[in-house]
């Protein structure tokens, strides 16, 4: 299979574009990871460190493989999500997580094309869509399909910030195509809107203050310095991404998948505050957003509805106080301070002494 069947085929099967490089060369990026794990900027994601030397080369966590093919797919949003954070009695979710899970749909392209590349071939393969320790973007720098910003996000010439990854490796020596150049240039636009100041430099990023890590990955309550800037972000976060000039060449995907469920598009506040379990499930199924949980979900809503300046929402507010959850709690108290202080201050007598909980009791009194 020549390079040039190997991209046809994947463009066949549905991929935006495509590109390969060599996966058995040494690179910079094993000396970037293990400096951002050994200055605590992976927070609690203790499986970044437990897997660390896995994921600092392709060839450690597979030895045999010679090449890597790199396969992008465009889920270019119809919108500019920055619009939407004006709008503070409804919730905004990230542009990946408004439809289908990009990693059900594919996997499932991925094994596809390997079963095709390994009847051809006869090489042996392995396909990852973000499921193992493997370092997906610079890999995808290095194969020429863009260069990681100063975001350390990829940018596409041609698709912007928009471009779901996935990788085959293989033990196929296959001809490489040439790296990317960083076009960044001067700007910084990404850094300068990033909410909660995450980047400590350019292309280095502190997860522990990401809002896309304190909605997704941090369990237990939002650290209050970062609860005003989360606006009304109750999945993820788009700024970074969306700000970035080279979107001005990005197209609308034409992956159906990707369009936004009209529910998740600006959904009321108000209505996801209430979600029990099962609603949470249901609402949220073959969602990206099912994997917090609804626990974690309501304590994002919650934080949203503080931020709000809607007094139609103290009611949803007061509701969530008795709250089976503490991380609900917690955050409802919040909610409830800014929204209605005079409550809150009458509230809080009664309810700190009642509270079993002790981080949430001290909510009371932040």
């Amino acid at each position: 299979m020549t390079p040039d069947d190997l991209k046809t085929l994947a463009q066949d099967i549905g991929f935006s574009t495509v590109r390969i490089c060599r996966a058995d060369e040494a690179w910079a990026a094993s000396e970037r990871l293990e400096a951002f794990v050994e200055n605590g900027h992976h927070g609690s994601m203790a499986w970044m460190e437990e897997t660390l030397e896995r994921r600092k080369h392709p060839t450690h966590m597979w030895p045999d493989a010679k090449s890597a093919v790199v396969f992008g797919l465009n889920y270019g949003p119809d919108h500019d999500p920055l619009g939407a954070l004006e709008r503070r009695s409804e919730a905004v979710i990230s542009v990946y997580a408004q439809n289908a899970d990009y990693h059900d749909l594919i996997k499932k392209r991925l094994k596809r094309f390997a079963r095709e590349f390994v009847a051809q071939t006869g090489e042996e393969v392995k396909v990852f869509v973000d499921t193992a320790p493997l370092m997906e973007k610079p890999l995808a720098e290095k194969a020429g399909m863009g260069w990681q910003g100063k975001h350390t996000n990829l940018v596409n010439r041609e698709y912007g910030s928009w471009l779901f990854l996935g990788v085959m490796l293989t033990t196929a020596a296959l001809e490489p195509d040439a790296p990317e150049v960083d076009h960044c240039g001067s700007c910084q636009a990404c850094l300068d809107i990033c909410p909660t100041k995450a980047f400590p430099s350019p292309y280095q990023l502190d997860a522990r203050r990401c809002i896309s890590y304190l909605t997704i990955e941090h369990k237990g309550a939002i650290p209050l310095e970062f609860r005003k800037p989360m606006g009304n972000r109750i999945y993820g976060c788009d700024d970074c991404l969306a700000i970035c000039p080279w979107n001005k060449f990005a197209a609308v995907t034409e992956e159906m998948a990707f369009h936004p469920r009209p529910e998740l598009k600006g959904p009321l506040l108000a209505e996801l505050v209430s979600l029990d379990d099962g609603e949470f499930r249901e609402v949220f199924t073959a969602s990206p957003v099912k994997r917090i949980g609804r626990d974690r979900f309501v304590r994002n809503v919650l934080i949203a509805i503080g931020n709000s300046n809607d007094p139609s929402l103290i009611d949803d507010v007061l509701e969530r106080l008795d709250d089976e959850a503490s991380s609900v709690r917690g955050a409802a108290i919040w909610a409830l301070s800014q929204l209605d202080p005079a409550r809150f201050d009458a509230e809080r007598g009664r309810r700190e002494a009642a509270e079993s909980d002790a981080e949430v009791a001290l909510e009371w009194r932040d």
